[in-house]
């Protein structure tokens, strides 16, 4: 077995026991990045100083001295999550050569800890969009078939860690960007609750809905990252206060007791019978091994959707104001004044995408539509925090569908934007509730692609999550998560 097709897990086994080296690792990844990156597309920018930070962990696990249990172990990292010194775009003409000044905190966290930044992954332009299609960069391609999408926006970092061209992936969820691509590429992806993450040097979309999480081959994999990456961060003044948990250390490996509610909107008719089918089996696997599991509603997830693109567009107009061409990034060349320097900047610099948020959260903040749309999104937004508040008293985690359908082929959804918008139904309510979800694989379709389910926990329960996964991990041997056919 090559080096690539390990989980992070079984290299730092390796690594300790100094069955191989950090050097060793990184150059099995880069063969694999030779081999498969002009077939997916995964990477906007590559780290041209990998390879010198791994021999700094090989010398330190020479000397004897303790390194952290990821030292070693390459990720790839979002191109919208600051690095310096390695360009950073969101995939965005607007920032296509921008190289930040500063580390992002998770990013400052994984450096500290040894481990090797193999290079910045494709993105949906700024994170807006579900295919990595919006890319100004280039489309990025599902490791399982490459004519289908591998989902986004956090495309590139599911399609890397799925064709093996990392080990592991940080990402960002907004409305499902981290569960949606994992379960398109076959992965495990994990998105914390709000404030568990520190979102310093996390380029803003949507400042109140978006977090960072983790993808990687195994549940374990995912726990390690998010331990590392998670706590309290004076730099982020929505960091949560709490206690450290070592996720990866507490893992259980048994469903007995666990209580899982399964919402009948979440099984809908506009949810394909090869997903509901996958979703079904795999509570049937957990039940048989002693779970319990409960049919409950949550009715005002019909209403999510519309909320949380009202609230994520008015975010995304605010936030993405700064991008005007005389402070940083793209600038337009020729223009006759001020005003016009502005519309010609963010005409050109931008995608339709982007345009086209902006303009719906400029609308729905505008004098006459802010309590019309916007403040009625937000208290939805409450009511819909309350429902899951109410859903956990009788519950320990949901289940359901991480995305409503398989990966579909590249160019299929272009042209109906609002399309693409519903089929976020599964993942947005997480995000607006502030809640922690997981996605891992679940089968696959009739045509071979990979599917998956998602367990929402309750607020700072990733443990409960995390092990409810590690269960399920365990009931199936193993995820087969690289695709075969690369």
């Amino acid at each position: 077995m090559k080096l690539y097709e390990k989980t992070a897990a079984e290299l730092s086994e390796m690594l300790r026991n100094k069955k191989c080296s950090a050097a060793e690792i990184l150059n099995d990844v880069n063969e694999r990045i030779k081999a498969a990156e002009g077939k997916i597309g995964a990477y906007v920018t590559l780290n041209n100083n990998a390879a010198e930070e791994a021999r700094a962990v090989d010398e330190s696990i020479a000397r004897g001295e303790s390194v952290h249990p990821l030292a070693g172990i390459p990720i790839a990292v979002k191109d919208n999550i600051s690095t310096r010194g390695i360009r950073t775009t969101c995939s965005s003409r607007m920032l296509e050569n921008y190289i930040p000044p500063f580390d992002a905190s998770a990013v400052e966290r994984i450096k500290n800890a040894g481990m090797i930044i193999t290079g910045k992954t494709n993105t949906d332009e700024f994170a807006m969009g579900s295919t990595t299609e919006t890319s100004y960069m280039h489309p990025t391609r599902n490791p399982h078939n490459t004519d289908y999408v591998p989902g986004g926006s956090s495309g590139g970092s599911a399609a890397a860690v799925a064709a093996g061209e990392t080990i592991v992936a940080l990402g960002s969820d907004t409305g499902g960007s981290v569960r949606q691509p994992a379960a398109l590429c076959g992965a495990v992806g994990i998105k914390p609750t709000y404030g568990r993450v520190s979102r310093y040097g996390l380029i803003a979309y949507a400042s109140s809905l978006e977090q960072i999480g983790a993808i990687g081959k195994s549940v374990r994999d995912a726990a390690m990252v998010l331990d590392l990456i998670s706590g309290h961060d004076p730099m982020d003044a929505t960091s949560a206060i709490s206690e450290k948990t070592d996720y990866a250390l507490n893992l259980r490996e048994t469903a007995k007791g666990l209580r899982i509610g399964v919402p009948d909107e979440y099984f809908s008719e506009n949810i394909d019978d090869d997903v509901k089918e996958a979703v079904y089996g795999a509570l049937k696997l957990l039940e048989s091994e002693g779970a319990q599991i409960k049919r409950i509603s949550l009715p005002d997830t019909q209403f999510a959707v519309n909320a949380y693109y009202i609230i994520a567009s008015a975010e995304a107009s605010s936030n993405l104001a700064r991008y005007d061409g005389v402070k940083y990034g793209y600038r337009a060349e020729n223009f006759d004044g001020l005003t016009d320097m502005y519309e010609k900047t963010r005409s050109e610099g931008f995608g339709n995408e982007v345009k086209r948020r902006i303009m719906l959260g400029t609308f729905v903040l505008s004098s006459g539509c802010c309590d019309k749309y916007y403040k009625r999104a937000k208290l939805m937004q409450q009511r819909i925090s309350e429902e899951f508040s109410e859903a956990f008293t009788d519950c320990d985690v949901i289940a359901a569908p991480s995305y409503p359908c398989a990966a579909f082929r590249i160019g299929e959804s272009a042209g109906d934007p609002v399309e693409m918008y519903s089929r976020d139904i599964c993942t947005v309510t997480a995000n607006i509730a502030g809640l922690p979800a997981i996605s891992v694989p679940c089968g696959k379709n009739s045509a071979g692609l990979p599917l998956g389910m998602q367990l929402i926990g309750n607020k700072f329960a990733e443990q409960i999550i995390l092990d409810a996964a590690n269960a399920y991990e365990k009931i199936c041997g193993g995820f087969n998560t690289l695709a075969a056919n690369l």
